[in-house]
């Protein structure tokens, strides 16, 4: 006993020391504040944060791993943000959603959040400055690109600030108590399909309606009998369901990659993604020809996808992600490049590339 008192005294005084130096920190995040409003500068310096997380886990000796450290402080970076300005965010809700966690993981808890009921209002929030940042799903790895937010870009002159990975699972919402009693199935349409294999075996005598979001699935159900929603766990707290079944997501590790859109660059963090649309001259190769330069210049291209430029029939706009910031060397020489083969080019943002 006498050694454990021993131990807690010291685990104290280190305690003190670091509320100390935390409340310190958070003096100077004001300060820092302060210059950012009069200056005209964004609150929000996500390759700021990534740089000083990046260094922390550089240095650290452990035993509190990559993760402790991120965790850690991200928390207090987030808290620190708050101490300048709480900041106006809208996402694809309503609450609930896996937009709106994503919103939160990146953000944090305090900020004024604004739900949107579709990807346009989230994007046209933000043009129209009705909110600093949107966040809005792009990608899922099972069912690949989220289209409309990527037609989105070619309507709105907005830039992606940064992105997050986050892994994504599904469990099956209800106010009934047996998965027996279910005859109507309700959700977004990309959830029902990343949980096409539990539906089929145990669900398979369902009706399915698509609704606009996962939260809005266990929104509707909540007033309907013999109905059931796929959602997130957290959705079932927020709408005072029963969990009928968790994990129910045809794949293990299915992760949705969100992206927060703003109307500002973002600098260089030294590990950053680049975003860019384009499209071509008609000719034979002109694809070809067009993703060379980045060969060329060592740039590792990470998607390519095509969407119809909804202009002229069978003419596409091509969406490219690629490892670099714009104002790298070798990215400028590939841009170079490229624009000369464009009919149209537009620069989506550089942004510290997410895990």
């Amino acid at each position: 006993m006498k050694q454990l008192k021993k131990l807690r005294k010291k685990i104290n005084f280190i305690d003190e020391k670091i509320l100390n130096l935390l409340n310190q920190r958070a003096e100077i995040a004001k300060k820092i504040g302060e210059i950012k409003i009069l200056k005209g500068y964004n609150i929000y310096s996500p390759e700021r944060e990534k740089e000083v997380i990046e260094r922390l886990i550089k240095i650290n000796k452990g035993p509190l791993n990559e993760e402790d450290i991120k965790e850690v402080f991200s928390t207090i970076i987030q808290i620190c943000r708050y101490q300048q300005r709480k900041l106006i965010i809208s996402y694809l809700g309503p609450e609930g959603t896996f937009t709106h966690l994503a919103a939160l993981k990146i953000f944090g808890n305090r900020n004024i959040y604004i739900a949107k009921e579709t990807i346009d209002d989230v994007f046209y929030s933000v043009e129209k400055d009705e909110t600093e940042f949107g966040v809005v799903p792009v990608e899922n790895t099972t069912e690949g690109i989220v289209s409309h937010t990527l037609d989105m870009f070619l309507e709105c002159d907005l830039y992606i600030c940064g992105e997050i990975n986050m892994k994504i699972s599904h469990c099956l919402l209800s106010k009934e108590n047996s998965i027996k009693k279910i005859k109507f199935l309700y959700s977004h349409p990309q959830a029902i399909a990343q949980c096409k294999n539990f539906i089929n075996t145990k669900l398979h005598n369902v009706k399915i309606y698509e609704v606009s979001s996962t939260a809005e699935a266990a929104k509707v159900v909540l007033k309907k009998e013999n109905s059931a929603a796929i959602a997130a766990e957290v959705a079932a707290k927020i709408y005072n369901l029963n969990i009928l079944e968790r994990n129910i997501q045809d794949l293990e590790d299915n992760y949705t990659r969100f992206i927060v859109i703003g109307k500002h660059k973002v600098s260089n963090s030294g590990k950053d993604k680049t975003s860019i649309m384009f499209s071509l001259k008609d000719r034979v190769g002109i694809l070809h020809d067009a993703l060379a330069p980045f060969k060329k210049y060592g740039i590792n291209l990470t998607k390519i996808e095509s969407r119809p430029s909804k202009q002229r029939p069978w003419e596409y706009v091509f969406f490219v992600d690629f490892i670099g910031h714009i104002n790298n060397k070798n990215v400028k020489k590939a841009i170079e490049e490229l624009e000369k083969l464009c009919v149209y080019y537009k620069f989506l943002g550089s942004y510290p590339q997410a895990k």
